[in-house]
């Protein structure tokens, strides 16, 4: 099948019309079989623009960060377009967001040696709602410094990033020297400037966070340690009181972890939603959880895929519609699948209501 004729395949709504999922890319597409994490983006005419990290393998050289839009008027998706690399170093973990003045981020990471441990981040930026981009400039120079998730926009109308700081230089355990770290934006001096960091004692990576209220915010974070099975790991949770200049030591939440990539989004109606794998051990189920009392219970809780496969690096946000979109990778890292579904849908009849 040729890439520019591939079209999503839409599966049947599992909920009063509430869920819908759609095989976006898999290893028919020309970028190479590894595709792994994927972000989205809802650009300001309407349409969504996806980002995957590709290439033959996670520590391959030859790799890129492909973009895919999705027409809002035709309803379909473009062929995947390389818009991010390297001739010298592999590239990874693409993360798209638009900034409310229009402006389209780019950001991803760059590995300079055998680990991740020594990464940095990059960016490009588009002026024109992704469809051409700039030279790519260095956002982190920190050795080990690398990003999963988008920005969020305080209300003070700073923009913060949620980055992290991976140590330890093995490709098998996540140190507990690694935590979850943040940059702030500067307007006046056009540069991201590093804010503050989470620690915990087990180590933590890409934390997503949320404003519960002004300078008041929640973390979540995938857990260090290894990729074996565990009876005490969870998600680890964090909080700052100064708009994420300053987090509390990161403590294990009620939800478990199997060392995997984990979302958090603040929704139109206050609640909080959560995506995560159900599992100490698995990447599997992949589940979305709802609070509607600024994180002190979440008594709703579906699965969004689950069996036979693998169901990792979930990445959500809520279009202007209120429709809530996430995409996750599949099957060994090779697919990226796209869920939509909205927040009646999670609190439906067959939710796991505690």
């Amino acid at each position: 099948m040729r890439a520019a004729l591939i079209l999503a395949f839409w599966l049947v709504p599992a909920f009063g019309g509430g869920l819908v999922k759609e095989r976006l890319f898999g290893p028919e597409v020309a970028t190479g079989p590894y595709k792994h994490p994927a972000s989205i983006t809802e650009l300001a005419d309407g349409d969504l623009f996806v980002v995957y990290y590709g290439g033959s393998g996670e520590y391959a050289v030859k790799t890129g960060v492909f973009g895919s839009r999705h027409d809002h008027a035709t309803k379909r998706w473009s062929a995947p377009k390389l818009i991010a690399s390297d001739p010298f170093r592999s590239v990874g973990n693409g993360v798209v967001w638009q900034a409310p003045d229009g402006l389209v981020w780019l950001f991803y990471v760059v590995r300079w040696g055998e680990t991740w441990s020594t990464s940095r981040i990059q960016a490009k930026v588009s002026r024109d709602n992704a469809q051409t981009w700039s030279e790519s400039f260095v956002v982190s120079e920190r050795e080990g410094m690398m990003v999963r998730g988008r920005p969020i926009v305080l209300q003070s109308g700073e923009y913060l990033l949620p980055a992290y700081y991976e140590t330890g230089f093995d490709p098998e355990l996540v140190a507990p020297e690694s935590g979850g770290w943040f940059l702030r934006w500067d307007p006046k001096r056009a540069r991201w400037i590093e804010a503050g960091g989470i620690r915990s004692a087990k180590g933590n990576i890409q934390p997503a966070a949320v404003e519960i209220s002004p300078g008041r915010l929640i973390a979540y974070c995938r857990r260090g340690g290894g990729y074996g099975p565990v009876t005490d790991g969870y998600i680890v949770r964090s909080e700052s009181s100064d708009g994420g200049r300053t987090w509390s030591d990161g403590r294990d939440s009620q939800f478990p972890n199997p060392n995997a990539a984990v979302d958090f989004l603040k929704l139109q109606s206050g609640s909080l939603l959560l995506v995560y794998n159900n599992s100490m051990t698995d990447r599997d189920p992949l589940t979305v959880a709802l609070s509607a009392d600024q994180d002190r219970t979440w008594p709703w809780k579906r699965n969004l895929a689950t069996g036979p496969h693998d169901y990792a690096y979930p990445m959500a946000i809520q279009t202007r519609d209120g429709k809530i979109h996430v995409v996750y990778t599949s099957e060994q890292r090779t697919v990226v699948n796209h869920a939509i579904f909205d927040e009646d849908w999670i609190r439906g009849a067959n939710a796991h209501k505690r």
